[in-house]
């Protein structure tokens, strides 16, 4: 959180050089610090977190932004497109339920960050098996899958020419804690951000730290899955991704030779 905001009560007249000015006054210019930001005490030690981090990414968000009115439009659709998301994530964690609790297929995440035209969202995975990795993977792109055809159908009747897709890109890595724990950084974080954004893909995740080779890997990825080696700008030349062979099939060619095979 950045908010800085001014009333009348911080200013006062005074009298500077024999001139009177309008004068910010001091305890209100000192109030601006770190602390506006939400992080608490930024020289606190930061805490690695194993997790995995994904980017979700509202394609064409900023040209919806940039229509007539757009102080109209766009609080109308992320009044419906941020509780929808946090309610599919919950929906999709839930394997089965009980009158005194339910079962889960993957944790919750522990933190979610708004980023202007999508969300950052960590899951811890210290505690997290093979197949709770891939069941989040599912969780993640048939969350995708059910924005284009539940939520935009809807969106449609509600605001002109909203976002028609929701792309995803996920990593496993470390984070880092900044402040008191109230924001993380860590290259997982900058890697599903790239990822999101390469050409012809809705969902993708990268392929470092999933087991795919044991018994049992979720039929879900092996049928709609291809990995393929990719150029992530500034990361690598040779990054290993998954990403979807429908995506790959429907791409025109000039993006498709970006996709090698490993």
């Amino acid at each position: 959180m950045a908010n800085f905001t001014l009333d009348d009560s911080a200013w006062i007249l005074g009298t500077i050089d024999g001139t009177e000015e309008k004068l910010l006054r001091k305890p209100v210019l000192d109030a601006f610090n770190s602390q506006i930001l939400g992080l608490g005490d930024l020289r606190s030690r930061s805490v690695p977190v194993p997790a995995l981090a994904a980017v979700f990414d509202l394609e064409g968000f900023t040209t919806f932004c940039t229509q007539i009115e757009p102080h109209l439009s766009v609080p109308a659709y992320l009044g419906k497109f941020i509780p929808w998301l946090l309610a599919r994530i919950k929906k999709e964690t839930i394997q089965g339920e009980a009158p005194e609790g339910v079962h889960l297929w993957h944790p919750l995440p522990f933190f979610t960050k708004f980023m202007g035209d999508g969300l950052i969202v960590l899951w811890e995975t210290q505690s997290m098996g093979p197949t709770e990795l891939e069941n989040l993977i599912v969780s993640l792109h048939t969350i995708c899958t059910q924005y284009e055809r539940d939520l935009y159908a809807e969106l449609k009747s509600i605001v002109v020419d909203p976002p028609k897709k929701l792309r995803c890109g996920v990593a496993r890595g470390t984070v880092f804690s900044v402040g008191d724990q109230a924001d993380y950084v860590g290259s997982c974080i900058n890697m599903a951000a790239r990822i999101q954004k390469l050409p012809g893909v809705q969902f993708t995740f990268n392929r470092r730290g999933f087991d795919l080779e044991h018994e049992g890997v979720n039929d879900y990825i092996k049928k709609r899955f291809v990995i393929k080696k990719v150029s992530v700008r500034g990361i690598g030349d040779g990054e290993l991704l998954g990403i979807l062979a429908s995506d790959l099939q429907a791409m025109p060619p000039d993006d498709q030779i970006l996709y090698q095979e490993p």
